[in-house]
């Protein structure tokens, strides 16, 4: 039982966080060190895999080594050379149980049972050479109880993953007709394996889980359509969080997978365009790489491997038509059951591409506001007791977008009353910097100056007012209103509500404010001039020209 409680004692562990070695190989010193392991060994070291083995050559104790212990723990993947005096060796039996526990604490673990010139019907029926280590094992240790039943069990958990992954099918040796070949093979497997893997997201998904689940149960309704759906809504939100999520759980679904992320900066660079289509064709296609020298030729060679194949995409921050028609351009040609999903703040590509399926990501409410804010500020659900209040205070001023609780959360961690108070009192004046870079992002991607600017007098001065009213007074001033707050819709910068009544995020506001107080630091120089403590530093200066501004720009909007 003593290996039993080793196991689970350092299970709590088993899902670090970084992995030191690709693979870790487990075998039979005495049957493959220096030929079958050897080359195996040599073969992934030579495919760029950082691959740990045992070279200690010294009688073993009784126990795993706790270096072994560590190399099995942050490994990404163990393969099992199991000869045919695998089993004769109860130091490879426990680093057994240890690798098989490694895969039950951590999914993402991958297992390749390797059966080297064994018959893996020996391994789930328990006879041949298997038999015989027992046998022995039993007359040497007549009291280990667990020789006669718990070991016998690993192994027949070991058969079974080797049927999950059909692998004794692809590595059995009996199959290849030359050792290289076999070799070969398998760092193929595990270069697909180790390819395809989660990506990282946040620890806590704090009001996500309904949104996840919602998709997870739209890619898996078991549906031959080729499915679009589309994650909208503003910058910080939390779309890429959902949807590297969603991609998590149900990548392994399908024959392949692509996330691409950034799409919209992506395609900017020199080109960019390419560069999305080399990247989706090397996930696609597990590694290969496919020269690809323009969009179109880009084009031919994704409508080939996804014609013959279930693949899922998921395309992150798309705010253009041309980045999804160089990978959507051919929407007939994919294979039945496949899926794509794409994250957008413009509203214009939820009609494009026959969208089955559009998902709005809504601010989180105060519950899950107070509690995100919380876990990033004290690294607990919920706020010290002298904390509360500034607290809500903060969640009331981020209202409900996770960008903005995460930011200001971390950066006030650990820090005294007095420095929350100081914070809240100068986010009333200047907007946090690191914020406003991110949303600004939709007004930069704004496609001219007219509706920018439209953009700042709405944010400056016509929060809350009817939308007839804003067209009446800027109409008058040269602007073709109606398309422009169209337009900003179509961003994500603003909404209008039941009442036909102008509304904007207040961190979206505080960003459209800033990008004015940046113009000068004297309020006159602005182009525009909202707050009193500004308007009467004009109009107290002794200038006509100044006296006009404020006319121009304040009175004329009251």
């Amino acid at each position: 039982m003593a290996l039993v409680r080793a196991a689970r004692k350092t299970s709590s562990s088993y899902t670090c966080r970084y992995c030191r070695h690709h693979v870790f190989l487990s075998f039979r010193g005495q049957d493959t060190r220096k030929t079958f392991t050897d080359h195996l060994y040599t073969a992934l070291v030579n495919a760029g895999f950082r691959t740990f083995r045992d070279d200690d050559e010294v009688q073993r104790g009784e126990g795993i080594k706790p270096e072994l212990q560590k190399a099995i723990k942050h490994s990404r993947t163990s393969v099992i050379v199991f000869s045919k005096d695998y089993a004769s060796s109860t130091w490879c039996l426990e680093e057994l149980v240890m690798i098989l526990e490694r895969k039950r604490i951590s999914a993402d673990h991958v297992v390749l049972p390797v059966f080297y010139d064994v018959d893996p019907s020996d391994v789930r029926k328990q006879t041949g050479s298997l038999a015989k280590a027992f046998a022995r094992h039993q007359r040497s240790q007549p009291s280990n109880k667990l020789m006669g039943n718990f070991f016998p069990t690993t192994l027949f958990y070991l058969y079974s993953i080797a049927v999950m992954f059909e692998i004794f099918f692809s590595f059995g040796l009996q199959l290849f007709r030359h050792e290289s070949k076999f070799i070969n093979k398998i760092v193929q497997v595990i270069g697909e394996k180790l390819r395809r893997r989660p990506l990282s997201v946040p620890h806590r998904m704090i009001g996500m889980h309904s949104r996840v689940n919602e998709l997870n149960l739209w890619l898996q309704d078991g549906s031959d359509e080729v499915g679009i759906l589309v994650i909208y809504g503003m910058s910080g939100i939390g779309k890429t969080t959902i949807a590297k999520s969603v991609y998590n759980t149900n990548f392994e679904r399908f024959e392949g997978s692509s996330f691409i992320e950034n799409i919209r900066e992506i395609s900017q660079q020199p080109n960019g365009l390419v560069q999305i289509q080399i990247q989706l064709l090397s996930d696609i296609l597990i590694g290969r790489k496919v020269k690809i020298h323009c969009v179109s030729e880009g084009m031919t060679e994704i409508e080939d491997a996804i014609s013959s194949k279930r693949v899922f995409l998921v395309l992150d921050d798309v705010d253009h038509i041309s980045q999804l028609d160089v990978v959507l351009g051919m929407k007939d040609q994919f294979y039945p059951g496949s899926k794509i999903i794409i994250t957008t703040r413009r509203a214009r590509l939820l009609k494009v591409h026959q969208v089955t399926k559009v998902h709005t990501v809504q601010t989180l409410d105060n519950k899950e506001s107070l509690e995100l804010l919380s876990w990033h500020a004290f690294g607990r659900d919920h706020p010290i007791e002298d904390y509360i209040e500034y607290s809500e205070k903060l969640v009331d001023h981020c209202g409900g977008l996770p960008l903005a609780l995460q930011v200001l959360g971390s950066s006030l961690l650990g820090e005294s009353i007095g420095v929350w108070k100081s914070a809240l009192e100068k986010l009333k004046a200047i907007p946090n910097g690191e914020i406003v870079n991110k949303l600004r992002v939709s007004y930069d991607s704004l496609q001219d100056d007219h509706d920018r600017k439209l953009f700042l007098h709405i944010a400056c001065f016509f929060i809350g007012k009817d939308k007839d009213y804003i067209v009446k007074i800027l109409d008058g001033c040269d602007f073709y209103t109606i398309v422009g707050i169209q337009n900003l819709i179509d961003r994500c910068l603003v909404t209008i509500d039941e009442f036909d009544k102008v509304h904007m995020h207040d961190l979206i506001c505080g960003m459209g404010r800033e990008i004015v107080h940046q113009e000068s630091e004297e309020p006159w120089k602005r182009s525009r001039g909202w707050h009193h403590k500004d308007s009467f530093k004009i109009l107290s200066e002794n200038n006509v020209r100044n006296m006009c501004y404020m006319y121009t720009y304040m009175f004329s909007f009251l």
